[in-house]
């Protein structure tokens, strides 16, 4: 399955963090995130990640295209409520494609964590036939 990974500043060490813990169950998919987080995460990790450009570079509407064309399975995108304004257009972008294409979007580390272990489990794969 196709992962997308994207964090607020305030929230790159939690993706850290979360990767890391989750490490085994990441490994088995193919990755893609925006730049800063996805370099940030290898650091830590050594998992193969495909990097957009930085969010605020366009690495967000990279992820959208992959979006609009179903190509992402799943999004982890830990947004930083407490700092609203700037990327909140960018939030609406990613979680409304989301719901038009019925991908899984956690955007807060308890819905990831529930989001990855269904993964696990296997209970995403009906993704695979609604793609095809």
């Amino acid at each position: 399955m196709n992962i997308g990974l994207v964090a607020n500043d305030a929230k790159k060490t939690l993706m850290q963090n979360f990767c890391i813990a989750y490490r085994g169950i990441l490994s088995k998919h193919v990755l893609y995130a925006t730049g800063t987080t996805g370099s940030l995460v290898e650091e830590v990790t050594n998992l193969k990640i495909h990097k957009f450009l930085t969010g605020h570079l366009g690495g967000i509407q990279q992820l959208a295209a992959q979006l609009e064309n179903n190509e992402i399975d799943l999004v982890i995108f830990l947004r930083d409520p407490l700092t609203p304004g700037a990327h909140e257009p960018t939030i609406r972008d990613v979680a409304r494609l989301c719901d038009t294409h019925n991908i899984p979007l956690a955007t807060n580390l308890a819905t990831a964590e529930l989001l990855i272990k269904s993964l696990e489990r296997g209970d995403l794969e009906w993704r695979e036939m609604v793609k095809k």
